[in-house]
């Protein structure tokens, strides 16, 4: 079922077409790159049936979505996963659980990409304890582990502990690999998040760079001879994001082959031009998919396609596509069979895999990526000033400039500078018979974690409670001797250990971690004048009237990380002369409703994009009017169908707010008349 990408020998860091082989050179033909959807949702059961659906259809390779909780180390009852099981991808947590995820899937003839960073050791140590099983050989497994927590701390925010022994837990599952699994890419440097979070091109390719090389001085002071070490960097992958600026985007990647090339040959001294490719993987943007006429997306996804497949020089190894409908919710199957279509027509209908590079010669191309290159080693100059991506990270440096970025992105889709068809300009259209009625999205009941509590309490009685102590404390043994944790994570998995347990292991050990959130450090917008000068001085009046500044609580809940819009809302609140009280990412209902308490806040607005809306919201406001509250009213924002909406609601919620609100101004206006509303009510 899988076809593979076939390896081409480098000029410059580029494939030549005199490399090719003779049956290709003779037409010019290259198979196609690896087709992927990200996948997973509800229960591995569900999950599985989706994959071999997929793969059915056509799938190459299989990219898996994993649920916060397993993404973060926690097993499905712990406080922190309530309403999140199973909903921005498939719970895993245990090999009872990894076994029903692959039922019927051979692992040895399978490519699977899985999505995880900060338990990635753990979810490897999972699958390599199943590939066992089912018989096959550790070294002829093939496929991708992200295990990339730098970008966590800047955009996503599944990371669990702190920078230095997170670094190491990934140079763990690097030289494991390298050693154990050498046709798996044990990590998948991820700029994808970071466009997510607003990052230009530049920053895209400085900070993902920047990254790389954190992880290779990690790696390279472990002390391996220079083959195994040139090996490991061959084995080093990126998974990046396509825009809609197709000519910016094909140059990004062009520059990216390039910067990669240089960066491997002249600071590590690799020799093989084979091990100094550029390899990667692609998701395109789904920034950029629309809630208003949301068809349009179809026409978006396929354009930013292009700028990853169109340069052959620069061609990506492994696709997958969002659906057209996910900002709006979770996809369906057909969904998913849509976006796997358009790439089938791409490689299968057109002719765009016959031919050299069509950009070689390109004056045009040429300066841009040129420039592109240019304004990237400036970057990494300033990071590499710093001492690295790391203390750039602990500073809030490159987490500031990516609120500023986002911040002057969404300012140009206000103003109408940067045009968004449906959602600036042109609005106005026939009503989407795709997006309608009943059905229109995946839905993932809530007794989906309840039933997953059941399935772990089933799994712990019967297992041997003996072989998991024995297990856990040879893993933290490993952890505290600064020994690999893999093969202790694998012995582990296959006592019966679970996620939650894995995670809380290596947390008493090695400790959490809060990253900066960028918002204090972000640049202000100029604000003289104009639609932010009027909420000013709304807000102005209203702090009068009320007796104090008005005071804005963005909260959090839950466990998801996509920290973009909350970021925006407290940057864009505090220009309009809110008090804003923002704790980032992670936090419980609990010390949701403890912070508003004690800081005696006018508006409770809380970001939730990982579909767990209903039950957070319903948590926090029971516990607000237990204590008090209920007259501070409570709005809620993130990807929220309208049922969802009308349910909030009625259940106390003041206001509702999804992708289509792209206006931050305008929130505001309505976030000072929500609390003067509520204070003449008090009074």
């Amino acid at each position: 079922m899988r076809r593979r990408t076939r390896e081409l020998k480098t000029v410059g860091g580029r494939p030549c077409a005199a490399s090719l082989p003779r049956e290709a050179s003779a037409n010019m033909a290259d198979k196609p790159w690896l087709f992927r959807t990200y996948a997973g949702h509800s229960t591995p059961a569900d999950s599985n049936r989706l994959y071999k659906a997929n793969l059915a259809n056509g799938q190459t390779g299989l990219s898996v979505a994993f649920d916060l909780p397993t993404q973060t180390g926690y097993d499905p009852d712990h406080i922190l996963s309530r309403g999140e099981v199973g909903k921005v991808g498939v719970p895993v947590s245990h090999l009872g659980d990894m076994r029903a995820l692959f039922d019927e899937i051979p692992l040895a003839k399978m490519n699977t990409s899985m999505t995880i960073n900060a338990t990635a050791a753990w979810l490897l140590a999972l699958y390599a304890a199943l590939a066992e099983e089912q018989g096959a050989d550790r070294a002829a497994l093939t496929g991708t582990t992200q295990n990339d927590i730098i970008k966590e701390y800047l955009s996503r925010g599944t990371y669990v502990f702190p920078p230095a022994p997170s670094l190491r837990l990934i140079r763990d599952v690097i030289t494991f690999t390298t050693k154990e699994m050498p046709k798996w890419n044990p990590m998948n440097v991820c700029s994808y998040h970071l466009q997510e979070a607003g990052a230009t091109p530049v920053q895209e390719l400085a900070y993902a760079l920047a990254t790389a090389i954190a992880v290779l001085d990690e790696v390279q002071a472990a002390g391996l001879d220079d083959e195994t070490f040139a090996t490991t960097v061959g084995r080093i992958s990126f998974f990046v994001n396509a825009g809609m600026k197709l000519v910016t985007e094909i140059a990004k990647m062009r520059a990216f082959v390039d910067l990669w090339d240089e960066i491997t040959r002249d600071r590590y001294g690799v020799q093989d031009p084979k091990n100094r490719r550029f390899r990667y993987g692609v998701q395109v943007n789904s920034l950029g998919l629309t809630e208003p006429q949301p068809e349009n997306n179809v026409y978006r996804i396929l354009i930013q396609t292009l700028a990853v497949t169109l340069s052959r020089d620069a061609r990506a190894r492994a696709v997958q596509l969002p659906a057209w409908n996910e900002a709006l919710g979770l996809p369906r199957p057909w969904d998913q069979q849509w976006s796997l279509r358009a790439q089938q027509i791409l490689a299968y209908e057109t002719d765009i895999l016959e031919y050299a590079d069509i950009f070689n010669g390109s004056v045009v191309m040429a300066e841009k990526v040129e420039e592109l290159k240019q304004e990237a080693r400036a970057e990494l100059a300033r990071i590499d000033d710093m001492g690295g991506a790391i203390p750039a990270v602990q500073a809030g440096y490159m987490k500031g400039r990516l609120v500023e970025s986002n911040a002057r992105r969404l300012a140009a889709i206000e103003s109408g500078e940067l045009i968004v068809v449906g959602v600036n300009r042109y609005q106005k259209g026939e009503p989407s018979p795709l997006s309608t009625g009943a059905g229109s999205i995946q839905v993932v009941p809530e007794h989906v974690g309840e039933d997953a509590i059941e399935r772990l309490k089933a799994w712990r009685e019967q297992r041997d409670q003996k072989a998991v102590d024995k297990a856990l404390a040879e893993l933290a043994s490993a952890a505290k001797e600064d020994r690999n944790v893999m093969e202790p994570s694998i012995a582990a998995a296959k006592a019966g250990v679970t996620t939650g347990e894995w995670g809380a292991t290596l947390r008493e050990i090695f400790g959490e971690y809060r990253a900066p959130t960028g918002v204090g450090r972000a640049a202000r917008e100029a604000t003289d004048g104009g639609e932010i000068a009027k909420v000013r001085k709304a807000v102005e009046a209203a702090s009068n009237a009320l007796g104090r500044r008005l005071k804005l609580l963005v909260g959090k809940p839950g466990l998801d990380g996509h920290s973009n819009g909350a970021e925006q809302i407290a940057v864009r609140a505090r220009d309009c002369g809110f008090e804003v009280v923002y704790e980032g990412i992670r936090l419980t209902p609990a010390e949701i409703v403890n912070t508003a308490l004690e800081e005696g806040v006018h508006v409770v607005g809380l970001s939730i994009l990982s579909g767990s809306h209903i039950p957070l919201v319903r948590d926090v406001l029971e516990r607000m009017r237990k204590e008090g509250l209920d007259d501070v009213p409570v709005i809620v924002g993130g990807i929220i169908p309208p049922e969802d909406e009308r349910e909030l609601k009625a259940m106390g919620a003041t206001a509702v707010y999804t992708p289509k609100n792209f206006d931050l101004t305008a929130i505001m206006a309505d976030i000072v008349k929500i609390a003067e509303g509520a204070g003449e009510k008090a009074a």
